[in-house]
């Protein structure tokens, strides 16, 4: 019959899970080590359990060797001659036993020997573990919290703890001591000094285990889950895709009226879950990984790093990106792909950029925005913004950090630019092109211009000196070659018909002081009706 002593190891090795027969050497070392300090020796020395009375004895034990010359050490080897005194039939690598007296060891000696027991219990528990745990990463376990510590949570597994970091908890999940929860075993940590069990709430794999449990299109295979992001306690996206044309992948997953989706929601204290279904085009992929966005367009800008571009309206800008960049952090975890988000604005303003940097761009002086006045413009090109391109791009908070800039005459200056390019918003006037004011000089000029057009006269304003020449040789019925003039004839016969020439400006203003306001009256009249005779025929 076994001893008490041996019993109760037993009995702790059942709640440990692990051999009785490592809780005895750990006593029997303990025991040898006690021993040792006792006597204050370096032999070496054994501990020894007897399982039927529970008896712990202790012994230094000597190796034989065969001549005095191998003796290295004294204290642990014997001769062989030595040997055989005291046992006869001792041979050479042979051991004699000497205990030692355990009976003097007291209170400290048998603390010291606890410590050495409980360490190698310990170690052998871990050993237990890691071999029971270690094949199980990944897997869903069903835990229960056992207590709540600042940080960290900590779940009894049946035949060890587990710990939850903070890290791997969900922030909308609170616990209470002895409630069931599933959690998935990220790992099993040898090096830890507490439970060496790590468990989360967080990782994408509860999100899949739950979804098995709860549809099952996916537990056999019709529908599979393709990817998953998420973050814990905020959103989740999960892209499947159907092996059976005839089954709908999201609506298997949705449920009717949602059932199957909001146990789900429900066992993740509501955590808000996108169902998406999958597509091995990258481009579409990304239009359904970003919903509820509307997508205009998604462009491959880099193959090899895998960058996509994607072009949404103004108004789906902010829900494209999502709060804080929630969205689009999840779309780009989802296809493993960088995605760079812009506006319909953003993409026009950029293109429109690079080709001013290819043509060198159009640049026109900011004078010639006329309604700006001339100390608004003062402040602008004080501040660096000399053309009305500049000026045009530049924002209401931009402008407003100008010195001398308020809010009214922000506004003022986008009237104005806007009124540059041509844009009047309803209600507002347009300018009217104003008539030039001719003095009585260019009245006259105008006159005769008007009558050169009615082919009244030949004037060296209208056509050119060979034209001229041309003109007189048809009249007089003879034919002259314009090659045979020299460039002083045509000269001079330019300077000749310029002497009755009305279009000559400086004729013209001294033919004006010379007439009273009556005469130039009738002169315009009569070169008005002359012009439109003309225009009619």
């Amino acid at each position: 019959m076994a001893s008490p002593l041996y019993q109760s190891i037993e009995i702790l090795s059942r709640e440990k899970g692990i051999e009785p027969e490592i809780v005895v050497s750990a006593v029997e070392d303990a025991i040898a080590l006690a021993t040792r300090k006792y006597y204050k020796t370096v032999e070496n020395m054994r501990g020894e359990m007897d399982r039927e009375t529970g008896e712990i004895r202790a012994y230094v034990f000597k190796t034989v060797v065969e001549t005095p010359e191998l003796v290295e050490d004294p204290d642990n080897q014997l001769t062989l001659e030595a040997a055989r005194e005291l046992a006869p039939e001792v041979e050479v690598g042979g051991e004699l036993r000497f205990y030692k007296d355990t009976s003097p060891l007291g209170r400290i000696a048998a603390q010291m020997a606890k410590q050495v027991i409980f360490q190698k219990v310990r170690e052998a528990e871990r050993d237990t573990v890691f071999q029971e745990y270690g094949d199980k990463t990944g897997e869903i376990l069903t835990a229960t919290v056992k207590r709540l510590e600042p940080m960290d949570v900590i779940f009894d597994l049946g035949k060890t703890e587990a710990r939850m970091p903070k890290r791997e908890q969900s922030r909308l999940e609170q616990f209470a001591v002895g409630e069931r929860v599933r959690v998935v075993l990220l790992r099993v940590d040898r090096a830890a000094k507490g439970p060496q069990v790590i468990v989360s709430r967080a990782a994408p794999a509860l999100v899949q285990s739950l979804f098995q449990s709860e549809v099952p299109e996916i537990y056999d295979g019709t529908v599979s889950i393709r990817a998953i992001a998420r973050e814990a306690g905020e959103r989740t996206k999960i892209a499947v895709v159907s092996r059976d044309k005839d089954v709908d992948p999201v609506g298997a997953c949705v449920g009717m009226k949602g059932m199957r989706v909001q146990s789900i929601i429900r066992e993740l204290r509501g955590e808000k879950i996108d169902i998406i279904e999958f597509s091995e085009e990258i481009t579409t992929f990304a239009e359904k990984a970003l919903q509820p966005a509307k997508v205009s367009r998604v462009s491959i800008t880099d193959l090899a790093d895998k960058q996509l571009e994607v072009i949404v309206d103004d108004t789906q800008l902010s829900l494209a990106i999502g709060k804080k960049g929630q969205n689009v952090r999840l779309a780009a975890k989802l296809l493993q792909w960088k995605i760079d988000i812009k506006s319909e604005e953003e993409k026009r303003q950029e293109v429109e950029q690079q080709m001013q940097a290819m043509g060198g761009g159009p640049s026109t002086a900011i004078e010639a925005v006329t309604e700006l006045g001339d100390s608004v413009m003062e402040k602008l090109i004080a501040a660096g913004i000399t053309t009305v391109e500049s000026l045009a791009d530049m924002t209401a908070e931009e402008l407003s950090e100008i010195p001398g800039i308020g809010e009214k005459t922000v506004e003022k200056i986008a009237v104005a630019v806007r009124h540059y390019f041509g844009q009047y918003e309803e209600g507002e006037e347009r300018p009217i092109p104003a008539e030039p004011v001719l003095v009585a000089g260019e009245e006259a000029i105008a006159a005769a211009a008007a009558s050169d057009l009615a082919g009244d006269e030949v004037h060296s304003m209208t056509n050119t000196p060979e034209e001229i020449i041309a003109a007189q040789a048809a009249e007089s019925g003879s034919t002259e070659e314009i090659d045979d003039f020299s460039t002083e004839d045509i000269a001079d016969a330019e300077d000749l018909l310029s002497d009755n020439d009305a279009n000559d400006a400086n004729d013209a203003r001294e033919a004006g002081i010379e007439m009273d306001n009556d005469t130039i009256d009738e002169l315009v009249e009569q070169a008005q009706e002359t012009s439109d005779e003309g225009i009619d025929g």
